[in-house]
């Protein structure tokens, strides 16, 4: 994974210079600033570290296939990046043990990689990983349940709220009830036990 250092008088400058040289768009890669101190007679100027976007995505697919290879599974990964966002899923000869119970052992391979890639770039860098496709049935049927339970609370008036879930799960639900017209969600509680509740509008 390559970094390219450009330097100029401004961050713009210096970023104007990036994007002319590496033939892209700002979109498309991830840079850190640092002013840098001017001598005597020169004056300051700002140095910007640029990595592209797309050398990013395939360590990340390095990193977790390496991973996986030397876990002793017999893996390929496929990429897609959507909404600006990589989406890895791996496909092994053992995804029910990849997966772990409830997904933890696929949570924690995630877990190490994002440190793995923060600790490389030195910031943050959000990717989502999958394992035989088993989050995108996961949201599928998370989808439908809070459809279906949206649907009761529209003809009952009576609200429900749903078992505690993950971050990511409570996403889905509310992603998915966000345009309905007769019911609304709401996060309770604390974690671990933090849950959704599906509301009736009122209005």
């Amino acid at each position: 994974m390559e970094k390219y250092v450009f330097s100029g008088k401004t961050e713009e400058e210096a970023l104007e210079a990036a994007l002319s040289e590496l033939n892209v768009e700002k979109k498309d890669i991830l840079y850190d600033a640092k002013e840098q101190k001017g001598g005597l007679f020169k004056g300051k100027k700002v140095e910007i570290s640029v990595t592209k976007k797309s050398d990013i995505n395939e360590y990340i697919k390095s990193v977790v296939l390496k991973i996986v290879t030397d876990m002793g599974f017999d893996a390929k990964i496929e990429t897609k990046v959507r909404d600006d966002i990589l989406n890895l899923t791996i496909y092994s000869d053992n995804n029910n043990l990849l997966i772990g119970r409830d997904g933890k052992n696929m949570n924690a391979l995630s877990t190490i990689v994002k440190q793995i890639i923060q600790s490389e770039l030195g910031m943050y860098y959000k990717f989502n990983l999958d394992v035989g496709e088993y989050k995108l049935k996961q949201q599928k049927n998370l989808e439908r349940m809070a459809k279906r339970i949206a649907r009761e609370v529209a003809k009952s008036k009576v609200e429900v709220k749903l078992d505690p879930m993950n971050s990511y799960e409570r996403r889905i639900v509310h992603n998915i009830l966000n345009d309905d017209r007769y019911v609304y969600t709401e996060s309770v509680g604390e974690e671990p036990n933090r849950c959704v509740v599906i509301k009736i509008r009122n209005d």
